[in-house]
């Protein structure tokens, strides 16, 4: 039986968002702070059923909207509760911007949307946010897929994309915030000043639309304010306005910060994209408003589409890699209609872009090789493993160099630089992931402590990290006392502190009992028992 090319097309699709989204989700532990503290909210949700508030250690935690938790609750209530299940939501939603983008280009686009959707699925940011449990995927999927309705509205005049694009910006509302319509409201003017199409403006403000973005968006803002009187001070104007005009949060950077952050994030197709990129921008200099008036448009729309995020997160004092998710893809987008005029047009890339693209896309496979080295030793090392890495790197990029240098040229780009990226993929995943396990998530932490208690105990930690201590919170599902604070419970319990703690903790426990009870090496952790307040003499005393 013979398979046609949609079905061809679309299996090829699902193999590698499988793999590149799903396959390994729980070889290694949730990493950092976020990670599991996003994914412990959601966890309370579930067990109160309540799908309004979120809380963390049983209190209001307002500093996002609820998309994610939402999502990792039908996840937890599929699955049960687990790291991998936490991460299935951003899974799940970056393979349905792999899809619209898949078919959005194969609408308006076709011939080149299994190249667009692929590219998009393969850069790195989308990889890397796409198994992380947090707000940023699902606020990227909702908003990629908000634009892309808009843009099939603008060129089919079918209301039914613009009602797609209010759905979807709500959804985006409800993944990370007012963001998301005011990063769409910008992208939008722009486009329609370009123009000088000021009645684009009014077509866009469908009233329909409108009431279908409040229907959807708004019925939880009013429910968590009613139930939550600090919602607004907390929300609005602490993790929103304070966050992007302050650096209150610690996460002050450079303003130029965005600019590497983005052309990483689009690794393997970095250079390409600049190439398609700078291009687009010396057509619209040279053609003005007769582009934008043409098909070349959607260049145009996806330039800007690109700039706006990275200028206006720019302008934060507060900034955070995945705050540039929803950028990236626009700059794989423009990237298949740069190689779709390439391969209509039978034009070849320069001996220059091929070769810079060739070492770009295949150099993540020497980190990804020696991520063992790069986890524990915090840098890469020099020797025979450096050696065959950089070997292997640089037979890759001359194979890739020397296949888009035959005929076929653009036509094989997709092809070629998938290679590398399934490689690095799974050399991370396979020779990685212990060393991610032990050195950066708390999972083997909390297996080890679990092993030793005859009983639940509660759990306390001092002196260390937020990622350790809301990485226990999850993996242990219990609040975490944190003796800085003062918290230091009455009750027999154990606390997780630095290397050579104990000292310091019988001091803060004066008159009780601490006993060592082992080391997490990998983390310079050390974890104690502390008897019950007033039992510490008397078991001294016998």
């Amino acid at each position: 039986m013979k398979i046609s090319r949609e079905s061809t097309d679309w299996l090829l699709l699902a193999g590698f968002c499988a793999f590149l989204f799903f396959f390994g989700l729980a070889y290694f532990g949730l990493i950092g702070a976020d990670e599991p503290r996003y994914a412990q909210v959601a966890r309370e949700m579930l067990a109160r059923h309540d799908w309004i508030t979120p809380t963390l250690g049983g209190q209001p935690w307002l500093e996002k909207p609820p998309l994610y938790y939402w999502q990792a609750m039908l996840a937890y209530g599929i699955f049960g509760v687990s790291d991998w299940a936490a991460r299935l939501p951003s899974a799940v939603d970056a393979t349905l911007l792999v899809v619209a983008t898949f078919l959005f280009l194969k609408r308006f686009r076709p011939g080149f949307q299994l190249d667009g959707a692929l590219m998009t699925a393969s850069a790195a940011g989308v990889v890397g946010f796409a198994r992380a449990a947090s707000t940023d995927m699902p606020l990227a999927a909702m908003f990629t897929i908000a634009m892309l309705a808009w843009y099939a509205w603008y060129e089919n005049k079918s209301r039914g994309y613009l009602a797609v694009f209010y759905v979807f910006l709500a959804l985006g509302a409800l993944a990370k915030g007012p963001v998301a319509p005011l990063l769409a409201a910008i992208i939008i003017v722009i486009f329609a000043v370009a123009k000088s199409d000021y009645r684009l403006l009014w077509k866009t403000l469908w009233i329909p639309g409108i009431l279908l973005f409040c229907a959807f968006a708004l019925p939880w803002y009013i429910a968590v304010q009613i139930r939550n009187p600090e919602f607004f001070l907390v929300f609005i104007l602490q993790h929103n306005l304070a966050r992007f005009g302050s650096n209150l949060y610690r996460h002050k950077e450079p303003f130029w910060y965005y600019v590497p952050v983005v052309l990483l994030g689009l690794i393997p197709w970095t250079v390409c994209v600049v190439a398609s990129f700078v291009e687009t921008i010396r057509v619209w200099r040279a053609e003005g408003k007769e582009m934008l008036g043409s098909e070349d448009a959607l260049n145009a729309f996806l330039v800007i589409w690109l700039i706006v995020p990275v200028l206006f997160f720019s302008l934060s004092q507060s900034k955070l890699p995945g705050y540039i998710v929803p950028a990236l893809p626009a700059g794989t987008l423009l990237l298949a209609e740069y190689v779709r005029r390439r391969v209509v047009e039978s034009e070849r890339p320069s001996i220059f872009l091929i070769v810079l693209h060739s070492i770009v896309a295949a150099a993540p496979i020497v980190p990804a090789l020696m991520i063992q080295y790069i986890v524990m030793q915090h840098r890469l090392p020099l020797g025979r493993a450096a050696v065959i890495s950089l070997g292997f790197a640089a037979l890759l990029a001359i194979g890739i160099a020397s296949t888009l240098r035959t005929k076929a040229g653009m036509a094989t780009l997709r092809f070629v630089t998938l290679v590398p990226v399934v490689l690095t993929v799974a050399a991370v995943l396979r020779l990685g992931s212990p060393a991610l396990d032990s050195m950066l998530s708390v999972r083997p932490l909390a297996n080890e402590i679990s092993h030793l208690e005859n009983k639940p105990l509660p759990l306390a930690v001092a002196g260390v990290s937020r990622n350790t201590e809301f990485g226990l919170a999850f993996y242990r599902n219990q609040i975490i006392d944190r003796y800085e604070q003062g918290q230091i419970p009455a009750v027999e319990h154990l606390v997780v502190a630095p290397e050579g703690s104990q000292t310091a903790i019988a001091k803060q426990v004066a008159g009780r009992r601490v006993s060592y009870l082992g080391s997490f090496a990998p983390q310079g952790l050390d974890y104690y028992w502390v008897s019950a307040a007033g039992m510490g003499m008397e078991q001294m005393g016998h």
